[in-house]
């Protein structure tokens, strides 16, 4: 073992590698994931402190007017004790994580990815990310059926910095807007954003924001200071799914 090998190791240089092989890449959110890290030797031998994969999704935050991608971490899982991969040696190393019921669906813009980190002692970190496509837990997902039911179209979906009074887990919060373009909310409102705060296998929490068509000048006048909004907190659990569309559209229908 060369002292030169071991420097350009120290920078990355020669180092050991990392895969991450994910069984599948679509899941829907709360689900189990299950693959195999693979560590690849360098042309020296190194000690790994340990090996971590991180869910991260990007979200869109404002400042001064201006708009920010960013990305947030979902959760982190250490999935090994220390050990020392030789040169040229191969380890595979199986996993199982759950992804978090909370990762946003992977829609439009919002993008969600499995990083893996190798964290070598002594030398520059390797890394991998792997994208993945996420789907609605079957309470979302029927939850966004509904409102399609009830004439909504979705516009829009978007992961966006969180409100303190959202007082949501992470710092973004996925906001799905929707507009009416056929049934009894057409012509009455100009848009319906619907925002998950929390979510569980048997239970969401919502927040609904109502954007009313303004009418005549009084509606005008409201809609100018954005008075013509209104925001709903809602709990949807699995019991309220047999008369859902009709639990949305009487709670909506209170605001216009």
């Amino acid at each position: 073992m060369s002292f030169f090998n071991k420097v350009l190791g120290s920078f990355g240089i020669g180092g050991a590698k990392v895969d991450t092989k994910l069984e599948r890449s679509e899941y829907t959110a709360g689900e189990n994931m299950n693959g195999q890290v693979e560590v690849y030797g360098g042309k020296v031998d190194q000690q790994v402190d340990s090996i971590y994969l991180t869910v991260y999704t990007t979200y869109i935050r404002e400042s001064d007017d201006k708009k920010y991608t960013d990305v947030a971490s979902l959760i982190r899982h250490k999935i090994n004790e220390p050990f020392t991969i030789g040169a040229g040696e191969t380890k595979s190393i199986p996993f199982s994580m759950v992804l978090p019921v909370e990762t946003p669906i992977t829609f439009g813009n919002t993008r969600v990815w499995v990083g893996t980190g190798l964290d070598i002692k002594n030398a520059v970190d390797a890394e991998d990310k792997d994208y993945i496509d996420v789907r609605p837990t079957k309470i979302a997902a029927r939850i966004l059926g509904e409102m399609e039911q009830l004439g909504f179209k979705l516009r829009k979906a978007e992961c966006e910095q969180a409100s303190r009074k959202m007082r949501s887990r992470h710092p973004f919060v996925q906001e799905f807007e929707f507009i009416p373009t056929s049934g009894v909310f057409r012509g009455r409102l100009d848009e319906l954003d619907v925002v998950f705060l929390s979510q569980s296998e048997q239970s969401a929490d919502l927040l609904l924001e109502v954007d009313r068509k303004a009418r005549g000048f009084g509606g005008f006048l409201a809609e100018a200071l954005e008075m013509d909004e209104s925001q709903i907190r809602l709990s949807v659990t699995t019991q309220d799914l047999p008369n859902l569309a009709e639990k949305l559209k009487q709670v909506i229908s209170n605001y216009i």
